[in-house]
């Protein structure tokens, strides 16, 4: 399936230029281009996001020994993202089609104005004091995995920004330890939709996840290495519209 991979090639690119794993822009595409529901796009999504985290973690091996005196910020925003990837799974699943376009258009929206609030703003920690940090990083970890099994995303979006504000921790350290967190995070997430009926979509479309997942891991690559070619800034503000206009369609779509 070659589509398929190019498109998932294409969104691997820009999410590495990024640092991101490209999830939030892959949900548009399987939803507007290859015509799934939002729900089977969502868990295909899912799928795709968690072959990349561990291709991403692969490729970052060199900075696992970095990350040992942050197993503290892991734990705490993972035991709130565990929480929030089961009940954002089960919610999703139960409500109905329109109702999920609509509340998934809004999720994309918030998505987009966080990546431009993160381009427009440098991040300087809170300085709050460990307890409320130990709530905050608790209560934030229950939203990130919220949007991770609603969206199929792997959260980088919203966990880099939470690290770098809440501790102060080096964005690049910051993006290991989000994918440390992303992918127990959406395994909780696909094994909740797996007792449900829409996950049945996956057997007869594995080829074409194997290949889109195959295009997102090159392109994650290719994109990490083209870093420093363009500005992030300007890029993630173009596909933070672009992500807009999509979440704008979706909601239309859910309110026909």
């Amino acid at each position: 399936m070659i589509k398929p991979f190019v498109y998932g090639a294409l969104i691997g690119i820009l999410g590495g230029l990024m640092g991101l794993g490209g999830a939030e822009f892959r949900l548009p595409v399987l939803t507007f281009i290859f015509d799934f529901t939002t729900l089977h796009a969502v868990i295909i999504n899912l799928i795709v996001s968690w072959v990349t985290v561990i291709a991403s973690l692969l490729f970052r091996w060199e900075s696992w020994i970095a990350i040992e005196p942050y197993w503290h910020i892991v734990l705490t925003l993972l035991s709130g993202s565990l929480i929030g990837a089961s009940m954002g799974a089960s919610l999703a699943s139960r409500i109905d089609e329109q109702k999920l376009d609509r509340i998934v258009a809004v999720l994309l929206g918030i998505i987009a104005l966080i990546m431009i609030t993160e381009t427009l703003t440098r991040f300087d920690p809170l300085g709050f004091n460990t307890v409320l940090m130990i709530f905050l990083g608790f209560g934030s970890g229950i939203i990130i995995g919220l949007f991770s099994s609603m969206l199929g995303v792997a959260g980088g979006e919203l966990i880099i920004p939470t690290i770098a504000l809440l501790y102060g921790v080096d964005i690049k350290i910051a993006g290991t330890l989000s994918l440390m967190i992303s992918f127990p995070t959406i395994i909780v997430g696909l094994y909740r939709y797996r007792k449900r009926e829409p996950f049945a979509i996956v057997k007869p479309n594995l080829s074409f996840i194997g290949s889109m997942a195959s295009g997102s891991i090159l392109g994650a690559w290719a994109g990490k290495s083209m870093l420093g070619w363009l500005s992030s800034s300007h890029l993630q503000i173009f596909l933070a519209l672009i992500l807009s206009l999509s979440a704008i369609k979706l909601y239309k779509k859910g309110m026909q």
